[in-house]
């Protein structure tokens, strides 16, 4: 994202998450204060109003996201943000936009957990859960994780353009460490920005069909308000909104659902790679794990040790295209994450005994230092 050159600030990762928020076009935000994310809520509570926009505190997490649901409906673009268990009450609505279709962000900031947990303190735990936390066979499932303040930034303006692309919502997660970190940023130009926008009808609002199959599998999405009518629901639907228990309508409307994001995956996917060129062991990681392991590899590189990282900033859908680009040529992987093991479960599901893998897990709601990662790199090298 190209940098104005001469906007310099010093903030924290919620702080850029409103930023980039506002520079996506969010206009809308409805949420819950919680612990690690409520600074996001303070400053868009401030600058919305500024911009035109709206914010408002709701009674709880359901009624945040269904408030942004709405918002969404009428052609506004709407984020809400929350924790572990504000998380785990919006699955509900997460599924219902999803099976709608209506384009939402959902930021949550990782603390430990279960149930109330930690609340101020960092974890990596609920990366299934963005995925696979809503029932049934949930279709689109974006997710995307940051490493630094400014990439917060960046991925927040991302989700939002996911998210009107595909008709999804997408989820952000940031783990607490970044979500208080300060660091410098220098701030995008704001002309620069590649904004996307939901397409809408082209036709009448007579000819309209709201779930139409179309050659990329996202159909246009009408405003209420602009004189389109249509019904939404979260039962099964027909292609005009319409609850339904016709097998044909079930199979067809669902297959679609499941594969509009499958069948874009190769755009959708990130990865970035660091010294990767000759390495024999590959690092597996992700948000602030990923900076304690771009240190450690510095170290091994300095003992003699090949080796280099790969970073997803999509975590779902999995890369698993560039993965294997990397599994064919390494012989271990080391995978540091802040929980019993999540990601590294879909690690050796891509690897199918290539490569020998090391799950290294912290849970103890302390960050990986360097060394540590340095050591399961020697072993496995």
């Amino acid at each position: 994202m190209a940098d104005s050159g001469s906007d310099v600030r010093l903030m924290s990762g919620n702080e850029a998450c409103a930023e980039g928020a506002i520079l996506a076009g969010c206009r809308f935000y409805a949420g819950y204060p919680i612990t690690p994310s409520t600074e996001i809520a303070e400053v868009l509570s401030r600058r919305l109003p500024e911009l035109g926009g709206h914010f408002i505190q709701m009674e709880d997490e359901i009624a945040s996201l269904g408030a942004v649901i709405g918002a969404s409906v009428v052609g506004v673009k709407a984020m809400t943000a929350t924790s572990g268990p504000g998380f785990s009450l919006m699955q509900e609505h997460i599924g219902y936009a999803a099976m709608a279709e209506i384009p939402c962000v959902v930021v949550d900031v990782m603390r430990g957990g279960p149930s109330t947990g930690l609340p101020t303190k960092v974890s990596q735990a609920d990366v299934m859960q963005a995925r696979w936390g809503s029932h049934g066979d949930r279709p689109g499932g974006i997710t995307l994780c940051s490493s630094s303040v400014r990439e917060t930034l960046d991925l927040t303006v991302q989700a939002f353009n996911l998210s009107e692309k595909y008709r999804v919502p997408v989820i952000l997660l940031i783990d607490e460490v970044i979500s208080h970190l300060r660091e410098r940023v220098l701030m995008p130009n704001p002309a620069m920005i590649e904004i996307i926008d939901r397409i809408g009808p082209s036709v009448p609002p007579e000819w309209y069909v709201p779930y139409e199959d179309t050659p990329t599998g996202i159909p246009p999405l009408a405003s209420f308000g602009e004189g389109y009518r249509y019904n939404i629901t979260g039962l099964t639907h027909d292609v005009r909104g319409f609850p339904t228990n016709r097998p044909d309508e079930i199979k067809t409307g669902l297959e679609r659902l499941v594969t509009k994001i499958d069948r874009h995956r190769r755009d959708i996917i990130q990865a970035e790679e660091f010294l990767l060129d000759d390495a024999e062991v590959l690092v597996f990681a992700y948000g602030s794990t990923a900076r304690s392991a771009r240190r450690a590899i510095k170290l091994a590189r300095n003992g003699g040790t090949k080796v280099g990282m790969m970073r997803p900033t999509v975590l779902w859908p999995f890369p698993n295209y560039p993965l294997n680009r990397v599994l064919d040529r390494v012989k271990a992987v080391v995978v540091p994450e802040m929980n019993f093991g999540q990601l590294v479960r879909e690690v050796e599901r891509a690897n199918q005994g290539r490569a020998r893998i090391y799950p290294l897990r912290r849970i103890d709601s302390e960050l990986f230092e360097p060394e540590e990662i340095l050591d399961a790199i020697l072993e496995a090298a």
